[in-house]
């Protein structure tokens, strides 16, 4: 058995639940693959995900695309490497509750907002608000990550960026009731999240084995869609505590049809990562020109 790590980018939810189901299924270990998951938690996010795998604690890390860019531009580049997409469509939105009077981006000027405080989110964030006609005049904190969400829910911040197919769901019955800004509303050609990345070299060494592990991860993602109550069976037991209220059913509903097809598994388009690559050079948030192929590797994919 070969045993391969994989760093999640939060704790256990539904983006992670095709990882789940290909363990429960026997869909790795058929392949020969021995694979651990690790929750964010163990640490409380004091190692990111990327980090991990720049340092070796695991093959594979969930983040989003910005961070490969980051990696690869960073003054000790480290050669982070998308090889999948969990997701074909972003589902990620800033989200304000309703009772805030927020009804549009440019209403956050001189309101909180927290950040997870990666290396491009802020300018992002400040994009969308004077891309609708304010000033990007935001007041930008930065809670500890595991509890940026709650800073929202308890009143301490206006806004935070969070995943509609989660803690979207995890609000729809709820008061007080929450708005939802898109990126793509608001001019921001926003691309891929979450992106399983990987060190090209380690890859190219372990090419196989990676090519293995993509293939049971499809399989496992696949199923979800044909088999959603198992899967929402399966996921249930590993969400954490704060979790367990949220309808797994309605979040899998939601995320399901953006997983892709047996054909467009994980596949990330050249166009669109090309389009948030320059979209992310002319709003002044990255110096450097990045190639497609620099970043983005499908070979992988079988």
């Amino acid at each position: 058995m070969q045993r391969l790590t994989v760093a999640l980018d939060w704790t256990p939810n539904v983006n992670h639940i095709g990882f789940f189901v290909a363990q429960a299924k026997h869909f790795y270990s058929e392949l020969g693959l021995e694979v651990e998951l690790l929750t964010p938690s163990a640490d409380n996010y004091a190692i990111t995900p990327a980090k991990k795998v720049e340092l070796g604690q695991a093959d594979f890390a969930l983040c989003p695309i910005e961070s490969v860019i980051s990696y690869r531009t960073k003054k000790q580049p480290f050669d982070l490497l998308a090889i999948a997409s969990l997701l074909q469509t972003d589902l990620s939105a800033i989200v304000v509750r309703k009772d805030s009077g927020i009804t549009s981006p440019r209403a956050l000027d001189g309101k909180i907002y927290s950040s997870y405080q990666a290396r491009y989110e802020d300018g992002i964030v400040r994009a969308m608000v004077t891309n609708d006609g304010g000033k990007g005049d935001l007041k930008i904190i930065y809670p500890a990550k595991l509890g940026i969400w709650n800073t929202l829910l308890s009143g301490q911040s206006d806004a935070t960026w969070i995943f509609l197919n989660w803690e979207g769901v995890q609000v729809e019955a709820s008061a007080p009731k929450f708005r939802y800004f898109k990126m793509r509303d608001y001019q921001i050609p926003y691309s891929y999240s979450p992106v399983i990345a990987a060190s090209a070299s380690r890859a190219a060494v372990n090419k196989e084995a990676y090519r293995l592990f993509l293939n049971a991860t499809k399989k496992g993602y696949l199923y979800c869609q044909e088999f959603p109550d198992e899967a929402v069976s399966i996921l249930a037991p590993h969400l954490p505590l704060h979790d367990q209220s949220i309808d797994l059913k309605r979040a899998l509903e939601v995320s399901a049809p953006h997983f892709g097809t047996s054909e467009h598994w994980g596949i990330m388009e050249e166009t669109a990562v090309k389009k948030f690559l320059d979209w992310v050079q002319e709003n002044g948030l990255e110096k450097h020109e990045l190639a497609f192929s620099t970043i983005i590797s499908n070979g992988y994919l079988a």
